[in-house]
């Protein structure tokens, strides 16, 4: 059992679970993840310049591809203290990722270390990433 963990909380995280998330990103949520930030990477945003070099065509920023693991983050009530990102390979608009959160360690304060695997549907790790975190309320099923 996790010391100082919410008294509301009637799930408690453990070594070994996973959550798991997958959705296809649009050319809307690169438009607007590109708006909202200002990364306007001709990468992301040039059809004719990202057609022309190594990618063949816009690929997703890479902190848009990392948010799904702060969606599942924050349906486990997690406030991150920490992240790290390692990008393997691009993200192409239209292309489905699935990301699962693995809980690595819990400690005897409840604070949680988690790593994330990230790979697209033809089974390509695109994304390894982690956080250190303390959950509040757990609103994810298992």
């Amino acid at each position: 059992m996790q010391a100082n963990a919410p008294e509301d909380s009637e799930q408690k995280l453990e070594q070994g679970d996973t959550f798991t998330f997958r959705r296809t990103f649009t050319d809307g949520d690169v438009s607007m993840f590109c708006s909202l930030t200002g990364d306007y990477n001709p990468f992301h945003m040039d059809e004719t310049f990202s057609a022309e070099n190594r990618f063949g065509a816009r690929i997703l920023p890479g902190l848009l591809t990392g948010s799904m693991m702060t969606h599942l983050g924050g349906m486990m009530g997690m406030l991150a203290s920490e992240m790290h990102f390692e990008f393997l390979a691009p993200v192409y608009i239209d292309e489905t990722i699935t990301c699962t959160v693995t809980i690595d360690e819990v400690n005897e304060r409840g604070v949680v270390k988690a790593g994330a695997a990230f790979v697209n549907s033809d089974g390509i790790d695109v994304l390894r990433a982690g956080f250190t975190a303390k959950p509040n309320q757990i609103r994810l099923a298992r």
